[in-house]
């Protein structure tokens, strides 16, 4: 997927001010943004759902009004409308029809995805006008994966699903992102965001304020180091420039090491192994995507709309 100056006007509300993004294939990419910062306006626009005002837009190498690249994606919109009279399985059936999937195979696909959804058997030829939130967002990532899309896009996947519900929703999601489809995710739940994409992009007021791979944008110039404890652990781990964090307990001294250069830490830490100190974990620190966003649009520059 690939914006090139985006743009989007409600009457006099600016809702997609210029927007410049490229997601790599086979990304789990998150968008991710306080409410009115124009992350669903966007993605409609990328999916030709929305008419744009201004800029450019290619989805997978073609045009997202293009029937043939239409029929390569899944799309779970925020709020998703069934008829009410339909069954989670006709609906699918319907999708997959669209999709150019013959009959007999719609069908047995159509009841392999409600399955991997998790929605109960008993409930596929039931009619979704009484069906429960979790119930329609689980019926329509079913949808969304009809035909096995290359490109994934799901805004609010898990609104509505219950916390051990997630975690399935979560593991379809990945499945189809290890399978090869690139993920297109939109949510406010940013612990799900977390564990799900790989980059991510940070939208406020309608424009990027920072985009890349959540690695580094999580990055912290620091470690996180934890050693078995000791009698003397504590003095030790100090002795060779590491800071206990305060607080800690059980089995392990807790330490941080600060700075970026593994070379550093690898030497303190032979050091340390070479007074008698086990190491337990070594791992780099990261900051929470909470702070990402909060930092990231604390420092956004206020732009007029012209």
């Amino acid at each position: 997927m690939v914006a090139k100056g985006l743009k989007k006007r409600f009457g006099g509300v600016v809702a997609v001010d210029g927007i410049d993004l490229l997601v790599p294939r086979g990304a789990r990419f998150g968008l991710i943004g306080q409410n009115g910062a124009g992350k669903t306006t966007f993605i409609k626009m990328m999916l030709a759902i929305c008419k744009r005002d201004a800029g450019d837009v290619s989805v997978l190498g073609g045009d997202p009004d293009d029937v043939k690249v239409r029929q390569r994606i899944g799309y779970l919109p925020e709020r998703l409308t069934i008829p009410p009279s339909f069954s989670a399985l006709a609906f699918l059936e319907s999708v997959a029809r669209l999709k150019g999937i013959a009959a007999g195979r719609a069908t047995s696909e159509a009841r392999d995805l409600l399955a991997r959804v998790g929605l109960e058997e008993v409930a596929w030829k039931r009619s979704t006008g009484g069906y429960s939130k979790g119930m329609r967002q689980r019926t329509g990532l079913a949808a969304a994966l009809v035909g096995t899309p290359d490109l994934l896009v799901l805004d609010e996947p898990t609104d509505g699903i219950d916390p051990l519900g997630r975690r399935q929703i979560r593991d379809v999601i990945l499945d189809a992102a290890k399978a090869g489809a690139t993920v297109f995710l939109n949510s406010h739940l940013l612990a799900e965001t977390e564990r799900i994409c790989d980059h991510v992009a940070v939208l406020h007021r309608g424009r990027v304020v920072v985009a890349g791979a959540l690695s580094m944008l999580q990055k912290k110039d620091a470690f996180h180091v934890s050693f078995q404890k000791t009698a003397n652990a504590v003095d030790l781990a100090k002795k060779h420039g590491f800071q206990i964090k305060e607080g800690e307990g059980g089995d392990v001294v807790s330490c941080s090491f600060t700075g970026s250069d593994a070379s550093v830490l690898s030497r303190a830490l032979h050091l340390a192994l070479g007074d008698g100190l086990v190491i337990v974990e070594v791992t780099a620190a990261l900051v929470e995507l909470e702070t990402v966003l909060e930092q990231s649009t604390k420092q956004a520059p206020i732009r007029e709309a012209a």
